[in-house]
């Protein structure tokens, strides 16, 4: 079958409910699992001698970002529920659990020279949890936690940074590596990077786009590839774990075919994408060709003399090749791009690009503004990687959908299955997946939109002093799929413990 018709069965199938009806099922060895972060669901933001965080003072001094208000100083209090989230995970029948070290949990001031004990045993305690129910962690180093002390050093636009973190790094791997086999180093560089150097709507908060992402984003990689190189040298000998970096790989498609849409589609996803794949995957390594030259003569043209995106030397080309053995996909939406006439500000990551975004009118809407379903999309992507980088091995690391509050989240669960369906597709056509991530086990504090935005299988109450966890339907769907290893599209639990104001039914939420 090829792509063309692939992509015909996956629009027709959700715009109007018409199906392939093939029976595909997941292989025996294909991995299921469920995703949280640390500053989103533990909690006990200064408990037992933890270190500030860059989203604890952000959040703390600028409480108006925030949709509802609701910062992360207890979220999900998962510090002192851990063992509720191992029996969810259990309830779900999952291979693994992706979660995230909180750096400056385990290292207070950001450096090795003080350990926080209690923080260690944390870990050590969930790591322990999981295993005993033969559930396998998947642990991210970092997920955009930066301690506040390196912070106030300049945090990842100082190039100091990516010892900081290979020394964190081996902090981890020495506590950890006897029982984790599957690693990440770093989620979304792309958030870390021009989300919170760029545009500064996320912690730091440090509005430099143009210039201080570009910083931000060749120390991430390099500090990425530091602590997989660690890991190769000292610890995959005796440990034989994995280690990746998850990626934000969201699809992008031309709004027309005319050839200047074309052009900056193709452009886009240089940006987007190629800027974190080609080092990694390419032969040649580097940052793309096409990025290095159109910044480098908008710098000129600003009267730079430099290129604002800094080059990497021969060194460190060779470090960043092949440093995954594995490629992290966080997907979650499709994009559709335009050429700007608009006037942005100089210099910007924007106005280097070029671009409008939009959505297509029939893509269903989910609770927050930027997430509309496209299943397409995931299987666009992986044929984009498959063919410019020979099939790398993936991980899908996330994927998700938000709606608001209740258990009868139809939207979610049809969500699920419909990306499953394009991963199975893609998987047909050669995708070498390992497994498949759901983002999230739980509502947790959805960064700057606080609890406004609700991504749980499981539904939290924050109001409640426990933080009671309860399944949603989309908790069972899932359960279903992990247990039959196949996609039922009409398939509903026999019994939902739902609110009495609320009934599971076919009609979106």
């Amino acid at each position: 079958m090829n792509s063309s018709l692939l992509i015909f069965i996956l629009n027709i199938l959700y715009v109007s409910g018409w199906r392939d009806l093939k029976v595909r099922r997941f292989s025996d060895d294909f991995l299921f699992g469920a995703a949280t972060a640390a500053y989103q669901v533990e909690g006990g933001w200064d408990a037992d001698g933890k270190g500030e965080s860059i989203w604890d003072r952000y959040l703390h001094e600028h409480p108006e970002v925030i949709a509802d208000g609701v910062d992360g100083d207890v979220a999900s209090d998962s510090y002192h529920n851990y063992k509720r989230d191992v029996e969810m995970l259990r309830e779900l029948g999952v291979d693994f659990y992706r979660f995230s070290i909180s750096w400056p949990r385990i290292l207070p001031t950001g450096l090795p020279n003080q350990t926080n004990e209690k923080g260690v045993e944390y870990y050590n305690n969930l790591i322990n949890e999981l295993l005993k129910y033969n559930i396998q962690p998947v642990i991210t180093l970092y997920h955009f936690d930066l301690p506040q002390k390196l912070q106030d050093l300049g945090g990842w636009t100082n190039e100091l940074s990516v010892q900081w973190f290979e020394d964190y790094s081996r902090v981890v791997y020495e506590k950890y590596a006897d029982r984790v086999k599957y690693w990440i180093t770093i989620n979304q560089p792309s958030t870390v990077c021009v989300d919170s150097y760029g545009s500064g709507v996320f912690a730091p908060g440090i509005k430099s786009s143009g210039f201080g992402d570009y910083l931000c984003h060749k120390n991430v990689m390099l500090a990425h590839a530091k602590a997989y190189r660690l890991y190769e040298k000292e610890y995959k000998p005796k440990y034989q774990g994995s280690v990746g970096i998850a990626l934000s790989l969201n699809w992008a498609d031309q709004l027309t075919n005319d050839t200047q849409n074309v052009e900056a589609t193709d452009l886009y996803r240089e940006f987007t994408l190629d800027l974190y794949l080609h080092p990694i995957l390419a032969k040649s390594g580097n940052h793309p060709a096409a990025v290095r030259k159109l910044v480098a003569r908008r710098s000129q043209e600003q009267g730079y003399k430099k290129s604002r995106l800094p080059e990497l030397s021969a060194a460190e080309v060779e470090l960043l090749k092949g440093s995954a053995d594995f490629i992290g996909v966080n997907h979650y939406t499709t994009v559709l791009v335009s050429k700007s006439n608009k006037q942005h500000p100089k210099p910007s990551l924007l106005d280097d690009m070029g671009v409008d975004l939009s959505y297509r009118t029939e893509w269903r809407k989910s609770h927050s503004e930027w997430l509309r379903s496209a299943p397409y999309g995931l299987y666009k992507v992986l044929m984009y990687v498959n063919e410019k980088y020979d099939y790398p091995k993936f991980l899908i690391t996330e994927n998700g959908w938000s709606t608001s509050t209740g258990l009868g989240d139809q939207s979610r669960a049809d969500n699920i299955r419909e990306y499953l369906l394009a991963l199975q597709l893609a998987i047909e056509d050669g995708s070498d997946v390992m497994g498949y991530t759901a983002w999230s086990l739980m509502d947790n504090i959805e960064w700057i939109a606080g609890t406004s935005e609700r991504f749980g299988l499981y539904e939290v109450d924050f109001d409640s002093e426990e933080k009671t966890r309860k399944p949603r339907l989309s908790a069972f769907v899932y359960k279903r799929i992990i247990q039959k290893r196949i996609l039922e599209p009409d398939w509903l639990p026999e019994n939902l413990e739902i609110s009495i104001t609320q009934k599971v039914t076919r009609e979106e939420l």
